[in-house]
């Protein structure tokens, strides 16, 4: 097999480098995936760099999310077969051109879901889903507010709140980037380098839940237009892990704040959670109303120029690595 190693241990996107490996094998319970597309995300970043470290039992190659077919068979495993297509939340190992995943942690896929698209949606759609969905408690009718709307996780987040018949207000940096969540479906489209969000959210009617990416920038205007009840919900802190929150104002607004990772979660609570998604979410899919934006694909051997791409910050939706 093929597959992308960190030359060196840590360091810059020029470290990743395509190796050649023994081929894997499912353990019971288990299936090997022929990858055709793994999708990009910021922790595969956090990891190159030493920051973000696998826990432990999971693959030291990066990618959390794949899309190709079924070629092998875990001992024990019923309800697929091989050459099933399929998509796959992974603790890593998606930079390869085989992954092995627990057999609970897929997701079939339609006819007209090419494997590119497909690659984009397993850590997205789980993701959101625990975050606004389990978590956020999102109803239909309530308001959800996005920050960075136009990421992978954002663009998802909006499409699948539009679905489920709630509101969404949205931010991101820069007109484009604006036009483009609008786009997507966003109700109130703001450009945070010139809007001002606090206003404008509040002159919108506030929000119910919030998801947000941003973290210590961001948490004075979230505590400020959260309506009374309001769930916030933190999954990742791109502006610092570290901010003032006004106690008083939580209780006396009922406020919930709550925060997650899903890569560390134990096999069975992804199973659960998996489940529930394939339940509640994936008919969206299915219905063609989640499709996350492809903002670029790359090579698997070019998966340095990838996350030069994610690091650069302008991109609108997913980044994807195609395997040949």
């Amino acid at each position: 097999m093929k597959r992308i190693s960190i030359t060196g241990g840590t360091g810059p996107a020029t470290t990743l480098t395509l190796v050649e490996a023994p081929d894997l094998e499912p353990r019971p319970g288990e299936v090997r995936i022929q990858v055709r597309a793994a999708g990009i995300n910021r922790p595969d970043l956090l990891q190159r760099e030493g920051r973000y470290p696998p826990p432990p039992g999971a693959p030291e190659t990066l990618g959390l999310e794949v899309a190709g077919e079924i070629d092998r068979l875990g001992e024990g495993v019923t309800g697929v077969a091989i050459g099933d297509r399929v998509c796959a939340l992974l603790g890593g190992g998606g930079y390869a051109d085989q992954a092995v995943v627990d057999a609970r942690h897929i997701f079939p896929l339609p006819d007209d879901l090419d494997f590119v698209t497909a690659a984009a949606l397993s850590e997205t759609l789980s993701t959101v889903f625990a975050n606004v969905f389990e978590d956020g408690r999102l109803q239909a009718d309530e308001t959800l507010l996005v920050h960075g709307a136009t990421s992978g996780i954002g663009a998802t987040a909006i499409q699948m709140a539009k679905a489920a018949g709630a509101r969404v207000i949205a931010t991101s940096r820069g007109k484009a980037k604006a036009d483009a969540a609008r786009a997507l479906g966003a109700d109130v489209s703001l450009d945070a380098r010139s809007d001002d969000l606090e206003a404008a959210i509040k002159q919108a009617g506030g929000v119910d839940v919030i998801l947000d990416m941003v973290g210590a920038d961001y948490a004075a205007l979230n505590q400020s237009v959260l309506r009374p009840g309001g769930r916030w919900s933190v999954i990742a802190t791109q502006s610092g892990a570290r901010a003032e929150i006004d106690l008083m104002r939580l209780m006396l607004r009922r406020i919930v704040l709550t925060g997650s990772t899903l890569r560390s979660r134990s096999a069975d609570e992804k199973a659960r959670l998996i489940t529930a998604v394939r339940q509640q979410a994936w008919p969206w899919v299915v219905a063609g109303k989640v499709r996350p934006p492809i903002e670029a694909t790359f090579p698997l051997s070019d998966a340095g120029l990838a996350h030069l791409r994610l690091e650069a910050g302008e991109h609108i939706g997913k980044i994807i690595l195609v395997v040949d």
